[in-house]
């Protein structure tokens, strides 16, 4: 009796883990299917995307005549933008979804780092210098950017 009930625990043990593998493999064949589809949206916004970022950072770079290399545009999930310490510039699509005037803010931004790599008080001054403006920018971006890309999508 007591070879019976260890055996019993073992299968029960062991079906679990094979239903608990499935079910891994399943969720991973979803994410990879839904990163496909999102894959589809940015693939048709990406090359708009392209020029219109560089349209603006030919615009205002006019102001400020910094030298960087690449434009990359990106499917980024959590950022509009970054700068990279060799001077080449990452964007979202997602930028096409927002006002001109964030956009502009955004790409100030990131052009400012090519000179101050950090957000300390001349990164700011260099930024002022072409919006000043840039902190009602900076709080529109947090509190409403994602609204403008949710409608926009709809």
């Amino acid at each position: 009796m007591r070879k019976s009930a260890a055996t019993s625990i073992i299968q029960q043990i062991f079906r679990k883990s094979i239903i608990h593998r499935y079910t891994k493999r399943r969720l991973r064949k979803v994410q990879k299917t839904k990163r496909k589809r999102q894959g589809t949206k940015y693939l048709k916004y990406k090359e708009f995307a392209r020029t219109l970022v560089e349209e603006r950072i030919v615009y205002w770079n006019t102001f400020y005549g910094f030298t960087y290399g690449k434009v990359y545009i990106k499917d980024q999930k959590t950022r509009w933008g970054s700068c990279s310490s060799k001077g080449n510039l990452n964007f979202s699509y997602k930028l096409i979804f927002l006002p001109l005037h964030l956009v502009d803010y955004i790409v100030v931004h990131e052009l400012c780092h090519l000179k101050e790599f950090n957000h300390g008080s001349n990164f700011w001054r260099l930024i002022a210098e072409t919006i000043p403006d840039y902190t009602a920018r900076a709080n529109e971006l947090k509190l409403h950017g994602r609204k403008y890309v949710i409608e926009s999508a709809l």
